[in-house]
């Protein structure tokens, strides 16, 4: 992924790809089928695929990977293209595929063919056996480790408000669990997921990860978990935070303030603004109420502390990232997509509605919305 982009009609952009994981559910029955390898095994990638489909932690899930773009228009046609191919990709072997990010039913989940994922279930047990969720990955670009780092800094305080804004896993074992997003305290089991303290320099956040390596907690560096963190294989920044969208309108409003948010960070670092003082423990406590609520109650305010409206909280971040989103000429779709996400709710409220008409009514319809266009 290249660090950035020139668009011919304004600034250097940043570049941004995506990852989506997606349940793979049998077609007849909406429960998870254990058919990833299978459908992979159908796949012949084409020189004008848009996105990758790999495997996932558990055979009941594919992965979605979209190549990087400068545009915003263009990452949301590539997220639409990647669902649709994974669906495709699925019916071959009588499955569909849906962006919940846990799923409605129990199930016995089947680990991926793969000796990585062996040597976890070693190490983590029951904590690897019973974990499947589906989570949303925004990749974006920078310029070096040291913009990196100091980008994680600076964006920290926001990462709540992005996970509220994503949530979509209200439901686990077929319960309701109380959570808009139980995915995010089910990912709290791994040793190095969640929130950071700020790290100040590459060498603090490399000296951390020796450290997890040392204490044997992580199998090797792919493990850090963390809600952002530098991505391995790509000059890039990895905001890890999210469930998968229900509707992938959220997802493309969520990747544009990534970006926005990563670059107004970037700036704020080379103009000699200090990182905020907030501790891990304080922003454990905002990504829990925001895991916990949604949209739909209080969530802290990431400027004051304190409880706010969520509605609030998601305006200091619009506030915060305006002047890159103007910028990148992305205002004006964030604010239509933001305006969505408020009339409609969240894809947690969005399921528990659906619900009342029982849960093959929402299996159902989440694989057709998982299938609708972002911009439509």
């Amino acid at each position: 992924m290249q660090p950035a982009d020139i668009n011919s009609t304004g600034p250097a952009v940043r570049t941004f790809g995506v990852e989506e994981e997606l349940l793979l559910l049998d077609e007849h029955t909406g429960r998870p089928a254990p058919l990833a390898p299978q459908v992979l095994s159908g796949v012949v990638p084409a020189a004008d695929d848009v996105s990758e489909l790999t495997l996932e932690l558990q055979q009941q899930q594919l992965e979605v990977i979209s190549k990087p773009y400068s545009a915003l228009g263009d990452l949301a046609a590539a997220i639409q293209a990647g669902r649709r191919q994974a669906d495709r990709a699925a019916q071959q072997v009588g499955a569909r595929v849906a962006a919940l990010a846990t799923s409605i039913h129990p199930t016995a989940l089947r680990l991926a063919p793969d000796n990585r994922y062996a040597r976890m279930r070693d190490l983590y047990g029951l904590a690897l056996a019973e974990h499947l969720t589906c989570g949303f990955h925004i990749h974006v670009s920078i310029e070096s480790s040291d913009e990196g780092v100091a980008v994680l800094d600076r964006i920290r305080l926001w990462l709540p408000v992005l996970l509220a804004l994503s949530t979509n896993s209200p439901y686990w074992n077929g319960a309701d669990s109380g959570y808009a997003s139980y995915r995010y305290p089910l990912n709290l089991r791994w040793p190095t997921s969640g929130t950071y303290e700020a790290f100040g320099s590459v060498s603090s956040y490399e000296k951390m990860i020796r450290a997890r390596l040392n204490d044997g907690v992580i199998l090797d560096e792919g493990m850090v978990y963390l809600d952002a963190r530098l991505a391995q294989r790509h000059p890039t920044v990895e905001i890890r935070v999210c469930d998968v969208c229900l509707f992938s309108a959220d997802a493309v409003l969520i990747a544009a303030l990534a970006r926005a948010l990563v670059e107004e960070s970037a700036r704020a670092w080379r103009a000699g603004e200090p990182a905020p003082g907030a501790t891990s423990a304080d922003l454990r406590a905002a990504s829990w109420t925001a895991s916990r609520y949604g949209l739909g109650g209080l969530l802290v305010n990431p400027v004051l502390g304190g409880l706010c409206e969520a509605a609030d909280a998601v305006h200091l971040l619009i506030e915060r990232v305006l002047p890159v989103l103007r910028d990148y000429d992305d205002e004006a779709t964030v604010l239509r997509l933001l305006h969505q996400i408020e009339r409609r709710g969240t894809g947690a409220d969005y399921q528990r509605a659906m619900m009342r008409e029982g849960a093959d009514a929402l299996i159902t319809d989440a694989v057709e919305r998982t299938q609708q266009g972002p911009l439509d």
